[in-house]
């Protein structure tokens, strides 16, 4: 008996939270001349998947089993910001330029594991 794999899940769960993140990181620049608005940022993808609800099968008796957590929507927190400007904004186009290429980044590794993941199934399935 095989154990289903949930890469694609786990990947489709980080894409959601990257958009998210992309998102809240172009509300920020759109509001980068409101007076008073305070930058945020959502919570880190490793905080949101320790909440999600995972289970882990056990296949043999020797195994150890996990108590699962709480699944939580990511929230959205204030942003540490670098500095405030006389307005009391705290938006750094420069920081969120910054994240924005981390948002990228992470997106593209994401895919390319999905491709790779995809390949390596086809091929098994080719050569079954």
């Amino acid at each position: 008996m095989t154990a289903p794999v949930y890469l694609f899940d786990l990947a489709s769960r980080q894409a959601q939270w990257l958009a998210a993140r992309q998102t809240t990181i172009s509300g920020n620049v759109a509001n980068a001349n409101t007076p008073g608005y305070r930058a945020r940022d959502v919570e880190p993808f490793a905080d949101v998947l320790d909440k999600t609800k995972l289970t882990m099968a056990a296949t043999n008796d020797g195994h150890i089993g996990f108590a699962p957590s709480r699944a939580e929507a990511s929230k959205v927190k204030k942003a540490d910001s670098w500095d405030t400007v006389y307005s009391k904004n705290s938006v750094s186009l420069e920081q969120e330029l910054i994240k924005s290429g981390e948002v990228n980044r992470q997106h593209s590794l994401n895919t390319s594991i999905v491709k790779s993941f995809h390949r390596m199934l086809m091929s098994s399935v080719r050569t079954s």
